[in-house]
């Protein structure tokens, strides 16, 4: 039985990274790793969309998002934290680890938030609120998060905006630069078809002079110490040289298809599955604010969510992802990320019909799968 990676992280990982991964260890203090080094912190920037550093941190994604706290704030200071899901919550906990004071914005799961909600905030709030943390895509979700328009509120104040790209980065839109983003935080395993356990952190000149100012506990997530490194193609730390070196493979794969012929491949596979949920008579989690990473669907009356994805994985060998927290047994989530293809899809969707016809929900055999090629041609 093949088995299909259809989740939220991990995604698939190209076979050039895999064989370039397998070969020898090299040693992570030579010429030879500072030069692969030198190239993989050049195409995240190429993908970040930034001409600033971009920080490499042997780690999950969360560890970047702790650094995010550590390394920028001081005691005192206070945030605004945007929680519309599991990981937009993860911010605030993180907040909370450090003694830091934060305001929250809580949205209904299946909601973005409102850059005006923010915007009174901020001129509500004084001169304590230092940084504003959102997400992104909202993976637990499937909600997409107007970042652009945030990020115009923001770039006049003193407070920096981080915004948690881990599922969204090489898979939605995202401008670092131009659209004025202070700290991007990014990992390895969703849009940049790697493996787990590589992060990336991206620091505006604002960011970083804040940086130089923390005053909280920071040891190995210590974003100066790491700037100063990675400007000499060197880590502070034994990084995890066989990820990097595999990455350097699957960022190499992004920039020979085109960035922009990825961002809309993902557009495309992620119309192509919400139509053949409609098709179905499924309803999207996140009708009107979707993330072209990961389509969330709310499962159907009188059918048992869990074991819909059990089933799917356990039986047939395709694996989705079920909801989290609050959201659990409530929806499944379909990932269109990374080195997922539209045949895998269309695998998924096959897989899905037949499950839930074994389940008893109600539909016309196919009508998914046509909704969606119909939908790619």
């Amino acid at each position: 039985m093949n088995n299909y990676l259809l989740t939220p992280g991990p995604t698939p990982v190209p076979p050039e990274a895999l064989e370039a991964m397998a070969r020898p260890i090299i040693h992570h203090r030579t010429p030879q790793f500072q030069a692969i080094l030198k190239e993989v912190e050049e195409g995240l920037r190429h993908i970040f969309r930034t001409k600033a550093p971009v920080l490499i941190f042997s780690s999950s994604g969360t560890g970047a998002m702790e650094g995010a706290i550590a390394s920028l704030l001081s005691p005192g200071d206070k945030a605004i934290v945007v929680r519309g899901g599991k990981f937009g919550e993860r911010w605030g906990e993180l907040c909370t680890a450090y003694g830091i004071e934060f305001i929250p914005i809580d949205i209904e799961w299946g909601r973005s938030v409102d850059p005006k909600d923010i915007e009174r905030i901020l001129k509500e709030g004084g001169s304590g609120i230092k940084a504003v943390y959102t997400t992104l895509c909202e993976t637990s979700t499937g909600v997409a998060t107007d970042i652009e328009a945030i990020a115009k509120i923001t770039k006049d104040t003193q407070a920096v905006l981080v915004v948690d790209a881990i599922s969204a980065l090489g898979a939605v839109p995202l401008k670092t630069d131009k659209w004025g983003i202070d700290v991007v935080v990014a990992g390895s395993q969703k849009g940049l078809m790697s493996p787990p356990g590589l992060a990336f952190v991206s620091l505006s000149r604002k960011a970083l002079d804040m940086a130089e100012r923390s005053r909280l506990p920071k040891y190995y997530f210590d974003f100066v110490k790491h700037k100063k490194s990675i400007e000499k193609n060197d880590t502070p730390y034994t990084p995890a040289v066989n990820l990097i070196i595999g990455i350097r493979e699957a960022l190499r794969l992004i920039k020979e298809e085109g960035l922009e012929n990825v961002l809309n491949k993902h557009k495309r596979h992620a119309r192509a599955v919400r139509r053949a949920m409609g098709a179905l008579g499924l309803k999207l989690f996140a009708p009107d604010t979707y993330s072209d990473a990961v389509t969330a669907v709310r499962v159907p009356e009188g059918i048992d969510g869990a074991r819909l994805v059990k089933t799917m994985r356990d039986n047939y060998g395709i694996a989705i992802a079920g909801g989290q927290a609050r959201l659990k047994g409530r929806i499944f989530r379909i990932a269109t990320m990374g080195y997922i293809t539209a045949d895998d899809l269309k695998k998924g969707i096959e897989t899905l019909e037949t499950v839930l016809a074994e389940m008893g929900y109600k539909f016309e055999k196919g009508s998914g799968v046509k909704a969606f090629e119909e939908t790619l041609r």
